[in-house]
């Protein structure tokens, strides 16, 4: 549904008063490609794992248990936080696909058939390859 003039007019206005607020922000949200965002996330996520691994290491050499079990979380979620980023950056989950739409690599129990109609279709060519 189109804006009228007036919602038009107030939004032009509000976004002025943005971009003469904080241009910096302005500037990081005209980011046009989400990408960049995510792999923002990514060396993050990264960096978070690096320290999740030194917690551990720290933990272990100075038997403090608590503190390599609280490295081994950080680094958990590191990679957590890393691949739900690295997905998205590449185009993997993010959306969902169209209710009724086959799914890649999935076949439906209907377009299959039985096991013995597979079994013996496999049997039919098998024979009739030779």
């Amino acid at each position: 549904m189109p804006l009228s003039e007036h919602e038009q007019r107030l939004l032009d206005q509000i976004e002025q008063a943005l971009y003469a607020e904080d241009p910096k922000w302005v500037n990081t949200v005209r980011i046009s490609d989400p990408r960049s965002h995510y792999k923002r996330r990514l060396i993050k996520a990264s960096i978070g794992f690096a320290l999740g691994v030194v917690l551990l290491m720290v933990g272990v050499v100075i038997n403090l248990i608590p503190l390599g079990v609280g490295g081994f979380v950080v680094m958990l979620a590191a990679c957590l936080w890393g691949l739900s980023s690295w997905k998205r950056m590449n185009g993997f989950g993010d959306s969902a696909p169209a209710p009724g739409a086959p799914v890649p690599g999935k076949q439906t129990r209907r377009n299959r058939g039985s096991f013995m109609e597979r079994m013996e279709e496999r049997w039919r060519r098998r024979h009739d390859e030779r």
